[in-house]
């Protein structure tokens, strides 16, 4: 496998809800790679296809039309969260699971012994300065600590793309600062590519690249220090 191969790449891709009156078009001829490394913000209005782009990276939405890779992965990362980890827009505990039982969740599917999984999740929490909620239910935690314990998911699965989608949308302003900060931090700390969605432009600022989507499409990419490419003359 080539050293420069893409963790995800897609080629004049575009996904379609419905079909013939009721057809919904989200994403539009999207062609893109997420490298290893990548720090990448994806900006853009409500319903510019930002969450369903993201869903594709996952492996959740099929492209309906061209091509999508994960030549890096070794191939379709759906269900494998060693892979790709996933943080999706508002909150996704389950309720009935304590933090550490949410944690250690995907592992236990993914096929990992039980005691084995409860220990990983404890020491991603550990590792996040989460100790004192480990045993509380969701119902228990702010927006901002459930959101943390989505992200101690991910790095408790160690993948190699973590997808973030608008993670700060329904935090203050404190609150998701911290997460845009311990998601940065478990990029790091894995070496893992990292994308996410968001309308906030000081969050998108911290970012090495910045794409924007408008209407579906990915309107241009712009890497700190250079010029948009501009994708809508293409």
């Amino acid at each position: 496998m080539s050293e420069t191969a893409a963790l995800f790449s897609a080629k004049a891709a575009g996904h379609t809800y419905g079909a013939d009156d009721t057809a919904v078009v989200a994403v539009r001829d999207v062609t893109c790679s997420v490298m290893s490394g990548s720090r990448i913000a994806l900006t853009g209005p409500s319903g510019s296809g930002k969450s369903t782009l993201l869903h594709m990276m996952a492996g959740l939405e099929q492209a309906t039309r061209g091509s999508v890779s994960w030549d890096a992965l070794g191939g379709h990362p759906a269900g494998r969260p060693d892979q790709v980890g996933v943080i999706f827009q508002g909150i996704s505990l389950i309720p009935s699971l304590d933090a550490v039982q949410n944690v250690a969740l995907p592992l236990v599917i993914d096929g990992m012994p039980y005691e084995e999984a409860q220990e990983r999740a404890r020491d991603a929490i550990g590792r996040l300065g989460l100790d004192a909620l480990a045993a509380k239910l969701p119902d228990e935690l702010s927006g901002g600590q459930s959101q943390r314990i989505a992200v101690a998911r991910v790095l408790a699965a160690g993948p190699k793309l973590i997808l973030a989608d608008e993670p700060t949308g329904q935090l203050d302003r404190a609150a998701g600062i911290h997460v845009i900060d311990v998601l940065i931090e478990t990029a790091d700390q894995l070496d893992a590519a990292l994308v996410v969605s968001t309308h906030d432009r000081t969050i998108a600022a911290r970012f090495a690249s910045r794409w924007t989507m408008h209407d579906g499409a990915l309107t241009s990419m712009t890497a700190s220090n250079e010029d948009p490419i501009d994708r809508t003359t293409e």
